[in-house]
């Protein structure tokens, strides 16, 4: 199982998530480091942990704004692999960040305009797109009247058909709530019935127990932040995952 680390940015620093209400998200506070500023706090996360690959939940470009075009470039300068999540659209959206250098282009349900678009971006850049299966609450997080479904497997059934072979279950309101990720289920039935499918799991993460049961329904890769910033996480909870 691999641990990827989350970098929630808003207003050049890395904020703390908070159930997906982005009005209450603040500055982070945690025990790796007094900054929050972007670079310092992965740099505090690669010397504790060893991480060299995050993914960064750009929160002004999802809400609308300019990409953090800059913050990528200084990542990737210090030999960070990224996986960003800057409110891709359409297919120019995810264009940009190609053409950025981006590894992984995080294409997300929250934002998506639809399937047609989804088709687009997915004929461009293949295996480089993570699909991220936003929900609330357990319920999913449309963009648009596009996407018919109103079921998470019926709609992950349906992106895959597009091609999609990387798929994130992610709970906004699970987001550093330190409640359990509120997923496993749904993640164990779609390891089930989509063996080939690389699951991805997130938001909720308490503890290393979490991580196991995760990594017991199936999932390949499970993000995580509060937990590795409170403690609740060290570098020996990692190992053997």
């Amino acid at each position: 199982m691999r641990i990827v680390p989350v970098l929630d940015i808003m207003g050049s620093e890395v904020v703390r998530g908070v159930g997906g209400r982005r009005e209450e998200y603040r500055p982070l506070r945690g025990n790796l480091t007094a900054s929050s500023r972007p670079l310092e706090v992965a740099e505090a996360l690669a010397d504790r942990f060893g991480f060299r690959e995050f993914y960064v939940a750009d929160l002004d470009a999802i809400l609308g704004g300019e990409p953090a075009w800059t913050l990528y470039a200084e990542l990737r300068s210090r030999g960070f692999l990224l996986s960003v999540d800057a409110g891709v659209r359409r297919p120019a959206d995810a264009h940009r960040l190609a053409d950025a250098g981006i590894d992984d282009l995080v294409v997300g349900l929250e934002t998506l305009e639809g399937p047609r678009e989804l088709a687009e971006i997915v004929k461009a850049f293949g295996a480089r797109i993570l699909f991220s299966l936003d929900l609330r609450g357990g319920e999913l997080l449309t963009a648009t009247a596009a996407w018919s479904e109103r079921d998470a497997e019926r709609l992950a059934d349906r992106v895959i058909r597009l091609g999609i072979r990387r798929l994130l279950v992610l709970d906004l309101a699970r987001v550093g709530c330190a409640g359990g990720t509120g997923t496993r289920e749904l993640c164990a039935r779609l390891c089930a019935s989509h063996p080939n499918l690389a699951i991805y799991a997130g938001g909720g993460v308490r503890h290393r127990g979490d991580l196991e049961e995760l990594k017991r329904c199936g999932v390949q890769t499970v993000l995580v932040a509060s937990a590795l910033h409170d403690g609740r996480l060290s570098h020996a909870d990692l190992d053997g995952l």
